[in-house]
């Protein structure tokens, strides 16, 4: 792979605690990677030693090219960050803000334009203080971008936002990688790294358990497919025998099937035979929560 991130055996402790540990992976140009883990993973502390903010204590870490602790000067000008934390005067404004971020670089975005992308157009006179907390966030993803960067990182971005503006953020965060731009996205919302990411990285106590596609990991990590209808008459335990069925339990008038590969075709030509045909009949198929949920669960039991 033509890295623009490389990441080998990156280490970082603070203190007794071991936030991060032996953590390797590359990210392509363009690409958008996700890093996905519970709250105290190691996600951030990989990203901050990966923008120069953390010194590593050990491993190999290239970013464009570039050591991001040792040349850290040289890479700030080329990457862009929101970080999970951030904070801004109270008293300044937004228009400000951009104008401010815009003048460390030599080729800034068109202000006017990321206002408008950001939905910030008619908050460009607002202080930092009068801001609610999904537009500090906008703001702070705007801000990320001011200086065009190669590649962005943004932490938690959507953390604050309401369900539209997420959908929004996506749009833009899709539109931003269509460009060229790699960015690297630290998230704790499934639908959000299954939707934006090419490939993702699932950290537990610091180590990377599982780095894939969303696609290959939730074929590769959970099998079973789910079909659920509602039935009010007798047992139906001759479901078992249907082909590819491993499970079926009752709750009340609710029927759940557990099986793999096509267990819906076979199921729904079974209900048929017996002249059965519930109007609810559907399959839910696994996603990467469930996938998610499955590897960590094996990563604490080992």
């Amino acid at each position: 792979m033509n890295a623009v991130i490389d990441v080998e055996g990156l280490r970082k402790v603070y203190g007794s605690t071991l936030a991060v540990d032996d953590v390797s992976f590359q990210v392509a140009p363009g690409e958008i990677f996700g890093l996905l883990g519970p709250n105290g993973a190691g996600k951030t502390t990989t990203v901050e030693c990966l923008q120069g903010l953390r010194h590593p204590d050990g491993g190999h870490v290239r970013v464009l090219g570039l050591d991001p602790w040792a040349q850290r000067s040289a890479l700030r000008r080329r990457i862009g960050s929101q970080l999970q934390e951030s904070a801004l005067p109270d008293r300044l404004k937004v228009w400000e803000a951009l104008d401010l971020f815009a003048t460390t670089t030599l080729s800034p975005s068109n202000r006017e334009q990321l206002l408008e992308q950001w939905g910030l157009a008619d908050k460009r006179n607002a202080s930092f203080a009068n801001l609610s907390g999904g537009q500090r966030q906008r703001l702070f993803v705007a801000l990320a971008l001011v200086n065009q960067p190669e590649i962005v990182f943004l932490d938690e971005m959507t953390t604050g936002l309401d369900p539209a503006a997420r959908r929004i953020t996506w749009d833009l965060i899709e539109a931003i990688g269509k460009r060229g731009t790699t960015v690297v996205l630290v998230s704790h919302f499934m639908d959000e790294v299954q939707r934006l990411c090419q490939r993702v990285a699932i950290v537990n106590h610091g180590h990377v358990v599982a780095v894939d596609t969303p696609e290959k990991l939730i074929a590769r990590g959970a099998r079973q497919l789910r079909v659920l209808f509602t039935w009010e008459g007798e047992p139906l335990a001759w479901l078992e025998s249907v082909p590819h069925v491993h499970h079926v339990s009752q709750q009340e008038n609710q029927i759940e099937i557990e099986g793999d590969g096509p267990v819906f075709q076979h199921v729904a030509a079974a209900l048929l035979q017996h002249s059965i045909e519930p109007t609810d009949l559907r399959v839910e198929r696994p996603n990467l929560e469930d996938v998610f949920l499955q590897i960590i669960g094996k990563a604490e039991e080992g």
